[in-house]
């Protein structure tokens, strides 16, 4: 027997769907029996099953599985209910602008039994809502309801179809119990349209006048500018941003990135920035041209705005007025807007300035390049500093820093792992207050190879690790999770380490344990710099703290996968620190890489 659920999955693996991240429900009775019918007929199912006892962690694992290959992945949640306990990592998918196909199952409309499918159980009646996609829609890029069998294939197609073309993003599928239970020909289900014949929109290039402008304009420059935050996650853009710096004498800034838009090794990248009631960078202050790459937020008036006199052009891949992403308010003083392909688009300013750079140029672009190269050498010596600079073991309140224990994950990496380098290392970022340190000291080099949820809700981390290993796993020797103590707990780890142990995924998680939510904290300074909350002793007190003794977040995912994931904690007062987390972190490395089983290093630090 064949099902519109059988046409269903017969879509998504001829639209190249390799993995479901699945949280079952009470309307999906004929998703389960054809599963199990393509297990009895051909051995396998035709996508890769992994079951998610929590629905956000099943969509972050689907979004680490999307940025880490490129591919669009499914994710299977429950009615209203699953829908809404996917939670903050729709807001990620959405803003990190992740392909993703959501379906979620409805409760049935019929009740007497004259459907099969119909109403049978008490759920069935309180889970039906008057309008299911609504929890969603203004997350989505598209969202459809599948109302017969028949109109499955194409609406599979039209929806992956939106979901990768720029700006790319999640999509949102949903049918009732009797739709899916409907019976079809075994002929519907093998003529289930292929993808190839839905392609996505092809990159928008960026005008001729637009490139030939900015490119003239940064060669003329007297302090050029070239603002990255997004750009990274095309990964080809990544050599071509560098080029073009060289060529131009340019400043790189990555702000508030999302992936690796420039090698850490560049010597006109000058460092990253949250802007987090800090300024901005010295550059932006001073630069007469400002080129922005894919940036949602490049600045922020009231807190450093850029020289008033500064050009700036703005481009951005399907979505410069930011009107698809549904941001609110938003505005750049920008001369040019341009809705392009990153990489068409540094293809061409490439082209324009290799033509127009002259003689009378050099002089000033050899001086600022020169100039760049000091300033980013001088940066790398200052952090190199503060990696080598640990507390004295006499000191009984003394306490690691995160740079201290990042440098050491570093060079433990290049010590341990097959290639010596972090060329095939994955790093998920979800540092939060230390976002920034975590890209500084981990001083990523290839396209790609660190990654943040690009949203704001935390969780995404242990999860993404999941996903990244399940579609990339020949792409990395070793995968790690740096998070944040809070973001730890907003993680799930206890679903997720359990996901990793049933699918053997290993990775290694860094938490950075610094006591509780220190975001929070910082938001309130930032505000209220001098006022009460300026005053307390303790986070505990001001009720963002957990205290640094509980818990104890590596033996949560021991616990969650029975004894399978390595962990420990290192950091407490006194003693020689620098020996204790370098045998910690050399021991979690090699767990990870020779016995290919999770290892978490909680490492407690300074206290908020």
């Amino acid at each position: 027997m064949y099902t519109t659920s059988s046409v269903f999955l017969q879509s998504l693996a001829n639209a190249g769907i390799t993995h479901i991240f699945a949280n079952w429900g009470s309307d999906h009775p004929a998703l389960l029996e054809d599963l199990q019918r393509q297990r009895s007929d051909d051995g396998q199912t035709l996508t890769k099953i992994i079951t998610c006892p929590n629905e956000m962690v099943a969509l972050s694992a689907a979004q680490g599985f999307a940025q880490a290959t490129g591919r669009p992945a499914a994710v299977i949640v429950h009615v209203d209910v699953g829908t809404q306990a996917m939670a903050g990592a729709i807001h990620n998918v959405d803003r990190g602008r992740v392909p993703v196909l959501i379906y979620a199952g409805a409760s049935p409309f019929s009740s007497l039994g004259e459907m099969k499918g119909s109403r049978n159980e008490w759920i069935l009646t309180v889970q039906d809502i008057p309008d299911q996609a609504a929890i969603v829609r203004q997350y989505m890029r598209f969202t459809s309801q599948i109302e017969s069998g028949k109109v499955v294939p194409g609406v599979i197609c039209r929806a992956l179809q939106i979901a990768t073309s720029h700006p790319k993003g999640p999509v949102y599928l949903w049918a009732r119990r009797e739709v899916m239970e409907e019976e079809v020909e075994p002929s519907a289900v093998k003529a289930a349209l292929p993808l190839k014949k839905w392609p996505s929109v092809e990159p928008a290039a960026l005008s001729a006048t637009a490139a030939e402008t900015i490119a003239r304009a940064l060669l003329e420059a007297q302090a050029p500018l070239i603002i990255a935050s997004h750009s990274g996650r095309s990964r080809d853009s990544v050599p071509l941003l560098a080029n073009l710096s060289t060529t131009v004498g340019a400043a790189i800034v990555a702000v508030c990135p999302s992936a690796v838009a420039v090698p850490f090794s560049h010597p006109h990248f000058v460092g990253f920035t949250y802007l987090n009631r800090a300024s901005h960078s010295h550059h932006l202050a001073k630069a007469d041209v400002i080129l922005v790459l894919d940036a949602d937020v490049p600045w922020i008036p009231a807190v450093q705005a850029p020289n008033q006199n500064a050009r700036v052009f703005v481009i951005d891949s399907g979505d410069p007025l930011k009107i698809i992403s549904a941001i609110g308010q938003w505005h750049a003083d920008a001369e040019m807007l341009c809705n392009a392909d990153i990489v068409l688009a540094l293809e061409a300013i490439n082209a324009a300035a290799a033509k127009q750079i002259q003689s009378g140029h050099t002089s000033l672009i050899e001086q600022r390049k020169s100039s760049l190269t000091s300033e980013h050498n001088e940066w790398v010596n200052s952090m190199n500093n503060k990696e080598d600079t640990w507390p004295e073991p006499s000191l009984q309140d003394g306490r690691a820093t995160l740079p201290n224990v990042l440098g050491m994950l570093r060079r433990t990496i290049e010590q341990q792992s097959p290639s010596r380098s972090l060329d095939k290392t994955l790093i998920l970022n979800e540092g939060i207050t230390n976002y920034p340190l975590v890209w500084q000291h981990m001083r990523t080099e290839m396209p790609g190879g660190q990654l943040t949820s690009g949203g704001a809700s935390l969780g995404w981390s242990l999860a993404a690790a999941i996903g990244a290993h399940l579609g990339a796993e020949k792409d990395y020797e070793l995968i790690v999770s740096i998070v944040g103590d809070g973001s730890f707990l907003f993680c799930v780890p206890s679903s997720a380490y359990w996901i990793a142990r049933r699918y053997e995924t290993p990775f290694l998680t860094i938490v950075i344990n610094n006591g509780g939510w220190k975001a929070p904290k910082m938001s309130m300074l930032g505000c209220h710099p001098t006022g009460y909350g300026s005053r307390a002793a303790s986070g505990a007190e001001l009720s963002v703290g957990f205290g640094p003794d509980c818990p104890d977040y590596s033996q949560i995912a021991v616990a969650a996968s029975a004894g399978w994931a390595w962990g420990k904690r290192v950091g407490g007062n006194g003693g020689n620190l620098k020996e204790e987390f370098n045998a910690a972190i050399s021991e979690a490395v090699r767990v990870v890489l020779e016995e290919r089983r999770c290892a978490v290093v909680d490492c407690v630090l300074e206290s908020i």
